[in-house]
């Protein structure tokens, strides 16, 4: 794994989640980051959710904040990841309330593929959803 003093500094890491209009809406914000590890969090917004009957966020939204985290965990390790190349989530309860805990983990630094681990929880800690990214470098 690279060292640490390739890692970005999170204003570096937060200018580069506002560039784009996806992830400003989703109004995501470093909560930490330290070699190899990340979490960001993401505000509850009535429109991620998907059933009105129990109040639950969009499984694509969490999907979207697993691919998010193990990426953006590898960019601020300076690690050049480019692409999204397979993505697996498992949803375990339904994310009903916000703000969301995406807790993102390097796996693996390749020289093609790279891999990262994510987990959501909300804001009573339970696990949500988990899942495992591959990135193409």
């Amino acid at each position: 794994m690279n060292d640490a003093t390739s890692m970005i500094d999170r204003d570096r890491l937060e200018h580069m989640l506002a560039i784009a209009p996806f992830h400003q809406w989703l109004g995501l914000t470093v909560k930490h980051f330290e070699p190899g590890k990340l979490q960001l969090e993401m505000p509850w917004r009535d429109e991620i959710v998907s059933n009105p009957v129990i109040g639950s966020a969009h499984g694509g939204v969490l999907a979207s904040l697993i691919d998010l985290s193990g990426l953006y965990v590898l960019l601020a390790m300076g690690h050049k990841a480019k692409a999204t190349v397979d993505l697996r989530v498992d949803y375990h309860r339904p994310a009903t309330q916000g703000p969301l805990l995406a807790s993102a983990t390097v796996v693996k630094i390749g020289r093609q593929i790279s891999v990262a681990d994510t987990q959501i929880t909300g804001p009573d800690d339970k696990l949500v959803a988990s899942g495992r990214g591959a990135y193409a470098c």
